[in-house]
């Protein structure tokens, strides 16, 4: 937590006599913080009955600590501190909008806190909670105000995604009977990409607990889920356009616009891969005439031959398809791993890749060349669906005369491929980059090979958006391109884990990853009181 605090003027409350007025906490705790200072025992010079009478009746007066600042996950960037109750819920206290783009916000924390969802109001009453949009142009769309005073809460900022983190700030606050302190809150994040990745080609995974990772993500501030649902092992989605590649375990579209629409509701963009044209076993076990076969005949496994027209009509159809199911801006192309170029010579174990080349991109090209021109392609069909692509970092390939589309963005996971690019060979020709680092953000289902389950404790101690590959950061002048980064569950043994134990264990990480993604700086809590405060908050 990078909090600056700033010192409000002092002030007193003063309280008619015989009224009673509670002591809240201004600080982060359920109960007092502090008891108020004791009335003086002011009396009258007068001793005699008749000049007691006429002595004025004294006011007792209370005096608040200086706030501290909220306790949240992720740490709020700044408080300024006030003296004063602070705010808590109770009932007949309202939320109230000043605009109607702010109704689905309003009647979320409404229900949550306990609250009369009020609708559009000018009038002010005592216990208010106010979300409005600010004129602040240029600011943030993310960034938020809350202005705790008098009783009442404000919530601003210069877009409804704003208002929403400032009311996840205010619901932890509030926790499990705390207070939201005293004074205003400004905040906004390091970083606009927080995502978490679900590997449910693998894994199946059900709705319901896909909705309850929405719902968590979302009072966490995270803003996108991506959801890797075709691989070797299956395809998860429901399809129209091609139903005979679809698993029996998987998800119907009506499921899938229930969570989109359940993330929209939360300001998080799914962000669908259908990766290609490795990992397309669930799509080749049903069209096996598109396997690619080496020049013996023996099939490669998950890969398509891009030489064929039929394959990319095949996944076209599908980018198409899930378009519509995914509304969102972002879309994942994949691009990794394609198993015909992980062989000595790719041109002479796949001559049919080789001609293919050269008659697309000139007697020199060779597979990568092509590879590179089959992903350009699928970007060309989604591009045309308005998306921002992505795709792994070793779906890029050096020294090739086909370069991959300069609006692509790199999706960095590992430097283990083979011919190994650093992430500041993408950075410097100027390409935006988000963080998958597989040494920190990986948790990889039955810890295969060299992988083991990420600990909260080292992303939260050793990771930042600047350390891309392996445990070494890049430098700081390339921070602007770093986008942010995303925690990733691959289900590569899918039966070691139930969902249930995914949940848990993923849980601290998460929390860990998007403390480093709010605010890049070395956070003012050390990981056991981070710790601690993840499970007051649960």
């Amino acid at each position: 937590m990078r909090t600056r605090v700033v010192v409000a003027t002092a002030f007193a409350v003063t309280v008619a006599a015989g009224v009673g007025v509670g002591m809240w906490a201004s600080a982060d705790d359920s109960g007092p913080a502090g008891s108020a200072l004791r009335p003086s025992d002011s009396r009258s010079a007068a001793s005699s009955p008749a000049a007691r009478a006429k002595a004025p009746t004294p006011t007792p007066t209370r005096s608040y600590p200086l706030s501290r600042a909220p306790r949240t996950i992720p740490a709020v960037r700044s408080h300024t501190a006030a003296r004063g109750p602070g705010w808590r819920p109770a009932g007949g206290h309202r939320v109230v909008v000043d605009d109607a783009e702010l109704v689905d916000e309003g009647r979320l924390i409404a229900g949550e806190l306990g609250l009369t969802y009020a609708g559009e109001k000018t009038d002010v009453r005592a216990g208010d909670v106010r979300l409005a949009l600010n004129d602040d142009e240029g600011a943030d769309p993310e960034s938020y105000t809350m202005t705790v005073r008098g009783g009442r809460v404000t919530i601003s900022g210069p877009a409804d995604a704003g208002v929403f983190y400032g009311t996840r700030t205010l619901k932890q606050e509030v926790h499990g009977g705390g207070t939201a302190p005293e004074g205003v809150v400004r905040d906004e994040p390091a970083k606009p990409v927080r995502g978490l990745m679900l590997d449910i080609a693998r894994k199946h995974f059900t709705a319901a607990w896909i909705e309850d990772r929405v719902r968590e993500l979302g009072d966490l501030k995270f803003n996108q889920l991506g959801l890797h649902f075709s691989d070797d092992q299956g395809f998860r989605i429901e399809s129209d356009s091609h139903p005979e590649i679809v698993s029996r375990d998987r998800l119907t579209k009506a499921e899938v616009r229930r969570i989109v629409d359940l993330a929209a509701s939360r300001h998080i963009t799914v962000v669908p891969e259908i990766d290609s044209p490795g990992h397309l076993g669930a799509v080749i076990a049903a069209h096996p005439d598109l396997q690619l076969r080496n020049v013996q005949g023996v099939p490669t496994r998950g890969a398509i031959d891009i030489s064929k027209d039929e394959s990319a009509a095949i996944v076209d159809d599908l980018l198409e398809e899930y378009a519509e199911l995914f509304p969102g801006s972002q879309w994942h192309l994949g691009g990794d791993e394609y198993q015909a170029l992980v062989v000595s010579d790719p041109e002479a174990s796949y001559p049919q890749l080789a001609a293919a080349a050269r008659e697309a991109y000139g007697s020199d090209a060779g597979v990568a060349d092509l590879t590179t021109g089959w992903l350009n392609d699928r970007a060309d069909t989604i591009r045309a669906q308005g998306r921002t692509m992505r795709a792994w970092n070793d779906g890029f390939f050096r020294d090739t005369s086909v370069k991959a589309a300069g609006d692509l963005r790199v999706a960095y996971w590992t430097g283990k491929e083979i011919g190994a690019r650093l992430p500041v060979e993408y950075l410097s020709t100027g390409r935006k980059l988000i963080n998958y680092n597989d040494e920190f953000l990986y948790y990889v289902l039955g810890e295969p090979l060299t992988f083991v389950y990420p600990t909260g404790q080292r992303i939260y101690e050793q990771w930042t958006p600047l350390v891309v590959r392996g445990t070494q950061p890049v430098p700081a002048k390339y921070d602007p391109q770093i986008l942010g980064g995303s925690f990733a569950v691959w289900c590569d043994l899918a039966n070691s884990q139930t969902q249930n134990q995914v949940a848990a264990g993923i849980r601290m990480p998460l929390r860990a990853t998007v403390q480093k993604l709010w605010d890049r700086g070395r956070p003012d809590l050390s990981w056991a009181q981070f710790k601690a405060l993840a499970d007051r908050l649960g």
